[in-house]
């Protein structure tokens, strides 16, 4: 068709688009920000397209500026040719044949019509942004032409993306690229970096002020947040030229709003500040100049505490391009990037995935009531999290064995979280209220946790602003009250709860008690941890439901929550509350603790003495021994003895089994278990003697092997065993002096007449003479040691030829 106005960068390629889809059905089209591709596709296959086109768009400004502009450009008003359809507002008719939609509308189309009957096409605009829908809605795609529609014509557009593997994805599809008109950008870098103390606001609002002294045109700034530009505005406001028009832009602002911040400005210059919502899709009249904060903020999903936080992060290379060319779409442009060029190395190539960090509950839900999960996804949702999603649907009940349930398949139909959907079939119509809260952004500014408040706020604004200081976010609480009443169309009959009891459906795990102790710290039902600011109101309430975690994986700060009493738990989770016999070590304590308890979850309802069998008390004692380590636990002086003995022959390639610590403790489940179960305490298990233990460790012939090569005693000449220390490597024997008397040959053990190291000792029991040659020693320095101990010890005999004496422990009577 022919397009009216100046030629597009996009438009030499669409005959190209065109006959690719005509032969092969799908392609992939790579054109870089404003070369018109959104707008300028769709209206180019309506001719050859049988049925309505569908275009993806990742965001609702997004959605309903693609509509206005391609309707314009027909000459019509919304809703004819070309309509909207997004979260809670549609603009179609009978005659619609372009339809835009964000992308959670694809997905419930496809779970209710897998066939898309009536429709011919669907475009994914701009799928380099990867967001988890997008992703999903590719896969679906792609499964329902391969099995049911392969006259499905297939379109993935992208500005940034490596679009390669999303050829591959397809099949090898057609891999078009369109270059842009951009005009050059040039970047400015700071000279060095901005000092740690500086908040971004402050940098942003001072690097926007310098912009605006050396450039002329419209000033696009890049913030992270809502927060952010508030504060930034704020900074600016007083330092602005007269002729400055400022506008914030970001998701959750009025409409009219929106739209007056892409409206060309009537006169001076327009400064819209702005999150990454203007990146790509949206095209702002007049910018001439990019200023980058640098910083984006991601939702991350961690497995481990089962939450999701926004955190604020460097911008990847990829996004920092697509803002600089923001400068570049009607002149030569300037981009002011609030860090240094060397700075610029450190940034990731691409932002990651939103597959790869988000919250998958609402994927396994879709996943479940598609049928499969093997769908070719671009990347594949990682494992973990995947599990930990269905471990959620389960708690939930909207799953059964890994099947969807009914009850999932009407979670899996409301425009909500799985854990807002459960509430709300469950709860009924009062439910809608507290869904819309939760869904949204806090709509009071600073107040504290107590959910309580903003329901009140949410009923009777007035009122709430006469008794409370905190001020309210009007524009929040407006559309919250409007997609409460939405949600209510979709509920069933009230079902009597409470808030509290609503939100504890919602979030079964984060049913928090609190601990012992002066801080307001609390134990969630789900096992992690969570703590109140300490001011807060709802510090000392016994039972809460906590609904907005900041996520912290260590103890997560509870910003929303809702006292909850223990009445009302045991009315809604009957069921999964039980009494457990638990037999444990108590490491606080360093003692067993056997208890009955009453549990809900990770919580401890109420608790009572257990006596339990010593099998139990023996496995809770194993855990003591693997706490204190083997070496506080028995571990004597002759349990060492036959340790070293085992090491010695393991070492010349005996066939023993390994004693050292770390294997004893390893294994002690198979040899040290009947030999606790009378312990209690630490000081029990110090007491142990773990010898024959030990000795039980080995079977019959190890036994025997080892008393052969590596006896535990010496026999001395007396016929008295000493025990053999064979902890340093050659085997050593502590004996009096006296009693080697009469032997000629030096001491050895085993077949293999290993000779030992002997330590003689005196009367005293001190060493005068180590030797590992006894004879040697008579005939040498027996003499010097026999003038020495006989002047000490007079009364034990000293002969002179020790030889041919016979060995003895006792001294001479007095007086001999």
């Amino acid at each position: 068709m022919q397009f009216p106005g100046a030629p597009l960068p996009i438009d030499p390629l669409l005959p190209a688009l065109v006959a690719a889809l005509s032969e092969q059905g799908q392609a992939v089209l790579q054109a870089p920000p404003g070369a018109g591709k959104t707008t300028r596709v769709p209206l180019a296959l309506l001719a050859g397209t049988k049925g309505r086109i569908v275009l993806l768009e990742p965001r609702r400004l997004a959605a309903r500026a693609a509509a206005e502009r391609m309707a314009e450009t027909l000459g019509e008003s919304v809703g004819q040719t070309v309509g909207y359809r997004i979260r809670g507002e549609a603009q179609v008719s009978k005659a619609t044949r372009i339809e835009v939609v964000t992308e959670g509308i694809l997905t419930r189309m496809l779970q209710s019509d897998p066939s898309l009957e009536g429709i011919g096409a669907v475009i994914f605009d701009e799928f380099h942004e990867r967001s988890l829908n997008a992703d999903l809605g590719l896969a679906l795609v792609l499964e329902a032409r391969s099995a049911l529609r392969p006259d499905l014509h297939l379109v993935v557009m992208s500005a940034t993306l490596d679009a390669a593997p999303v050829a591959a994805l397809l099949g090898g599809a057609p891999l078009l690229t369109a270059e842009g008109r951009a005009y050059p950008v040039e970047t400015r870098w700071l000279d060095a970096p901005v000092p740690r103390e500086t908040r971004l606001p402050q940098a942003v609002a001072a690097l926007t002020l310098k912009a605006l002294a050396e450039t002329e045109g419209g000033i696009l700034v890049f913030l992270p947040g809502e927060g952010e530009i508030r504060r930034t505005a704020a900074l600016l406001a007083s330092r602005l030229p007269a002729e400055v028009q400022l506008h914030p832009l970001f998701g959750a602002m009025d409409f009219a709003a929106q739209r007056a911040a892409l409206a060309p400005a009537q006169s001076g210059r327009k400064l819209v500040l702005a999150t990454a919502i203007a990146e790509t899709s949206l095209t702002i009249p007049d910018i001439r100049v990019v200023v980058d904060g640098g910083q984006a903020r991601r939702a991350r999903f961690d497995p481990t505490s089962g939450m999701s936080r926004l955190v604020t992060e460097r911008v990847s290379l990829a996004e920092a391009e697509q803002r600089r060319g923001r400068g570049g779409r009607v002149a030569e442009g300037i981009c002011y990037r609030l860090w240094t060029k060397g700075q610029e190395g450190a940034l990731p190539a691409f932002a990651p995935a939103e597959i790869e960090t988000a919250d998958l509950t609402g994927l396994a839900l879709d996943l479940a009531l598609w049928g499969s999960s093997d769908l070719a996804f671009l990347t594949p949702p990682p494992p973990g999290p995947l599990a930990e999603a269905r471990v959620l649907l389960h708690d939930l009940g909207a799953l059964s064995a890994d099947r969807i349930t009914p009850h999932g398949k009407a979670m899996a139909a409301l425009p909500l979280h799985p854990r807002l959907a459960h509430m709300l079939l469950r709860a009924g119509k009062p439910a809608a209220t507290l869904a819309a809260l939760i869904a949204d952004r806090d709509p009071l500014n600073g107040a504290p946790a107590d959910l309580s408040l903003r329901l009140k706020a949410l009923e009777n604004p007035r009122a709430y602003a006469a008794d409370h200081p905190w001020p309210l976010r009007r524009e929040t609480l407006e559309r919250i009250r409007q997609e409460a009443k939405r949600l209510a169309r979709l509920a069933p009959a009230d079902q009597g709860l409470d808030p509290a009891e609503m939100a504890a459906l919602a979030y079964p795990d984060r049913i928090g008690q609190r601990r012992k102790g002066d801080q307001p710290r609390y134990l969630l039902s789900g096992g992690k941890g969570a703590v109140f600011d300490a001011a807060d109101p709802l510090a000392n309430s016994r039972l809460i439901v906590a609904t907005d975690l900041d996520g912290d994986p260590r103890e997560a700060r509870i910003r929303q929550a809702l006292p909850i009493s223990e009445a009302a738990l045991r009315d809604l989770f009957a069921e999964r509350i039980d009494w457990h016999d638990l037999c444990e070590w108590n490491q606080r304590e360093s003692r067993i603790t056997a208890k009955s308890r009453e549990t809900l979850g990770a919580l401890v309802l109420a608790d009572r003495t257990w006596a339990a069998p010593p099998e139990a008390r023996a496995k809770a004692a194993l855990d003591g021994v693997r706490a204190l380590g083997l070496a506080l636990c028995g571990m004597t002086p002759a349990a060492r003895r036959l340790q070293s003995r085992v090491a010695l022959l393991r070492a010349e390639g005996t066939d023993l089994p390994d004693f050292t610590d770390d294997a004893l403790t390893a294994r002690a489940e198979d040899w040290l278990l009947p030999y606790l179960t009378r312990i209690r305490t630490a000081d029990d298990l110090k007491a142990l003697d773990l010898t024959e233990a030990l000795k039980h460790a080995l079977d019959w012939e190890q036994q025997q092997l080892l008393d052969r090569l590596a006896p535990a005693h010496y026999i001395t000449p007396m016929q008295r065993k000493v025990p053999i220390d064979y902890a340093h490597g050659q085997p050593e024997i502590s004996v009096r002096l006296q009693e080697m008397f009469g032997t000629t040959e030096h001491p050895s053990i085993g077949p293999r007449r290993l000779p030992l190291k002997v330590t003689l000792l005196s009367p005293g029991q001190r060493p005068v003479q180590v030797t590992t040659d006894l004879p040697r020693f008579w005939d040498t320095s027996y003499a010097d040691v026999r003038k020495d101990m006989r002047g000490q010890y007079p009364r034990h005999p000293w002969p002179e030829n020790p030889r041919e004496a016979d060995p003895t422990l006792r001294a001479k009577p007095r007086g001999t």
